[in-house]
């Protein structure tokens, strides 16, 4: 028989124990463990220890006596859920399996299909996936007589984002389209009524979106108050994680859900809120105390994680947010190596300053596992990714593809082997399938032209007889072709101009209407044109990308190859949660990390300072900052300035390091480790 532990229980006096709370927990975690009943606000600082707090809080319900199926458990990930359950499981050495447990759309399905005839639903509704929710919506592009290529109709998976974006926020297609995708102002009301036909087709099959389980779920509960205080009453206690990244319709339910016994538990950290994009609402975890006057705030500040002195720059960066709830992390580790801010004179020389600084710390015995690149933004990564796979040493790439396997560099650079080698047909079929009116035929009969007049090479597109292969309704876009071409082939010796013009051509506006993200990958044909820039010539660059995309990252350098050794490269918002002993956070220059799209915009500017504390905080151990002061951009170079992030720290709580040689770019691969000195 387990030992019972005698400790005062605000829900059932007689209650025993068999987990002894107070010392399995901090002071911190346990008043929030055992607070007594009403809604609570638990403002979790990085590295406090949330996830154990939220099990033990749901184990300490248990033992109060609180019956298993009154306990709703709401968190991002269905695997937080089952984590955070099997934790409680082994606590208290019983089945929980009663309690209801899972994400929003999990919960709202289980509700949804209990009572769906109350929204017009059947209740074996089926739930569509992110493609044949696009299959959907292409259909119902097709349903309203739309011409997509002579219209340049947003594709399927952008119309995706602005609907979800309208429903998760609350707000008009008319406003998102204005506000983020204003390229298709003009075509607003066709936008619109496609996404009628997509909700009437959803609900003449039975159909729903990742986005209707909220959407009906709260409308469900709204609209039916027997249905509302039914569930209210149901439900005595209500655990919420990761508050800060909840939108406007899950608050609501929540709220909703807890109008009866008011007995409310959210969890999370607004220095964390960094997902408005998706539709994140910081207001809510900052209005809570106001919706709920009676709510405790309690905060966890004793960090499990860091080191102090990596705590002390988090404190210092978070303190200068406007709207922030007022805490101070503290370390629970004893004191280590400060942060390091290294200035790099160039974009090349932070890759080797990173990459060769790590393989030190591998020769001190770490693993790669333990160490992670972070950034601002993807194409950020480019010249890490190229100096590892030159390096030979292995890395996962949790941003997205690698670079240069990404659709649009293979365009870009499909351009320039027209005229390195006029008879790459996969590159003349890659570049012409992007034109309206032309698929693989016409391409392949555009080929066979250009590859039967041998004397002009690439230029023989420029012929009249090759405008006459192309279909009716394309010749526009050919001819654009053309003169893209043309101005092409007065730039064979810069790579970069080459890069520039492709960039600026017709090929933007493709992306534009393609992608959703368009802005992300214009950012990734600067970063593209820039590294182009120390080539002489085009045959240099084309080689040089080749081998490198050659290689296999496979083996480390001076190690024994294991293949389950990899660093990881990540963008803030995908480490978000994660924790690794060694972090690089790269290209902290002010435009670059601060975004320049941020700037002038108080709340976007905000919640960049907030992705700045997150990036910071994954670091155990080490921790360090770098950014190149020179960029080679299209038209020369670019003196970059320090992040502002940087700029506001006391100098004394960080070593600022310099390279005491600077190699050059391109000539790493004949450099010995020990040739690479950096020095304090």
């Amino acid at each position: 028989m387990p030992h019972k532990y005698i400790l005062r229980s605000h829900f059932n006096a007689e209650a025993k124990f068999s987990i002894d709370y107070a010392k399995e927990l901090t002071e911190e975690q346990l008043a929030v463990v055992t607070a007594p009943g009403g809604p609570m606000l638990a403002i979790a600082g990085a590295g406090s220890g949330k996830t154990r707090t939220v099990t033990y809080r749901v184990a300490y319900l248990v033992e109060s006596g609180v019956p298993l199926d009154r306990i709703l458990l709401v968190t991002f990930t269905n695997k937080a859920a089952k984590e955070m359950l099997s934790r409680v499981e082994l606590l208290l050495k019983r089945d929980v399996r009663g309690i209801c447990g899972g994400t929003f759309h999990h919960v709202g399905n289980l509700m949804l299909r209990k009572h769906a005839k109350l929204i017009g639903y059947g209740p074996n509704f089926t739930i569509l996936d992110r493609a044949d929710s696009k299959d959907l919506i292409d259909k119902s592009i097709t349903q309203a007589n739309i011409d997509i290529q002579m219209r340049r109709f947003p594709k399927g998976e952008t119309l995706q984002a602005i609907f979800g974006l309208s429903v998760n926020t609350g707000r008009k297609i008319i406003d998102i389209v204005a506000d983020n995708y204003p390229q298709f102002e003009p075509l607003t009301d066709d936008i619109e009524r496609v996404f009628n036909l997509y909700q009437a087709r959803k609900k003449d099959q039975n159909l729903m979106d990742f986005d209707d389980l909220l959407l009906h779920w709260w409308k469900l509960l709204a609209q039916n108050p027997e249905i509302a205080e039914k569930y209210s009453h149901k439900f005595q206690h209500i655990l919420v994680d990761e508050y800060q990244d909840t939108n406007l319709i899950q608050a609501k339910i929540i709220d909703i859900l807890a109008k009866q016994h008011r007995n409310l538990m959210v969890v999370g950290d607004d220095s964390q809120s960094i997902y408005s994009f998706r539709g994140a609402h910081f207001k809510n975890i900052m209005n809570f105390p106001k919706v709920y006057s009676e709510a405790r705030v309690h905060k966890l500040e004793l960090n499990h994680r860091s080191v102090p002195e990596i705590l002390d720059l988090a404190n210092e960066t978070i303190n200068q947010a406007k709207e922030k709830f007022a805490k101070t992390l503290r370390a629970n580790r004893p004191s280590g190596q400060k942060p390091v801010v290294a200035p790099l004179t160039t974009a090349a020389e932070q890759a080797a300053f990173v990459v060769q600084r790590m393989l030190e710390l591998r020769e001190e015995g770490l693993s790669l596992n333990d160490m992670a690149v972070l950034y601002r933004s993807h194409y950020q990564s480019m010249e890490i990714q190229m100096e590892m796979t030159k390096r030979g040493i292995p890395f996962e790439v949790r941003s997205g593809l690698r670079f240069f396997e990404e659709a649009h560099i293979k365009d870009v650079l499909a351009h320039l082997k027209l005229f390195h080698n006029w008879r790459d047909e996969a590159a003349w079929a890659r570049a012409l399938k992007l034109l309206d009116k032309i698929g693989p035929r016409t391409a392949e009969k555009v080929f066979g032209f250009v590859a039967g007049s041998r004397e002009l090479g690439a230029n023989s597109i420029l012929a009249d007889e090759a405008l006459k292969l192309i279909p009716r309704g394309g010749e526009a876009g050919f001819k654009k072709f053309q003169n893209l071409i043309e101005k092409l082939s007065e730039q064979v010796n810069s790579p970069a101009e080459m890069i520039k013009i492709v960039a600026e051509s017709y090929y933007a506006d493709y992306l534009r209407f393609q992608y959703a993200n368009h802005k992300e990958r214009l950012e990734d044909l600067e970063q593209l044109g820039s590294y182009a820039t120390q080539f002489k010539d085009l045959e240099e660059l084309l080689s040089a990308l080749a081998l490198v995309s050659g290689m296999e990252s496979e083996t480390v350098v001076g190690g024994d190859g294991g293949d389950k050794e990899a660093c990881v490269l990540s963008t803030v918002h995908q480490a978000k949660g994660l924790e690794w002993k060694i972090v690089f956070v790269v290209w902290l220059a002010d435009g670059r990390f601060p975004s320049y799209l941020s700037f002038n915009k108080e709340e976007e500017m905000e919640e960049e300072r907030r992705l700045f504390y997150v990036a910071i905080t994954r670091a155990k151990d080490e921790l360090y900052l770098t950014y190149p002061i020179i960029y080679s951009s299209y038209d020369g170079e670019v003196l970059m300035k320090s992040s502002r992030y940087i700029e506001e720290m006391p100098e004394g709580l960080y070593e600022k390091w310099e390279v005491a040689e600077e190699v050059p770019w391109g000539h790493m691969e004949a450099v010995e480790l020990k040739d690479l000195d950096f020095m304090k």
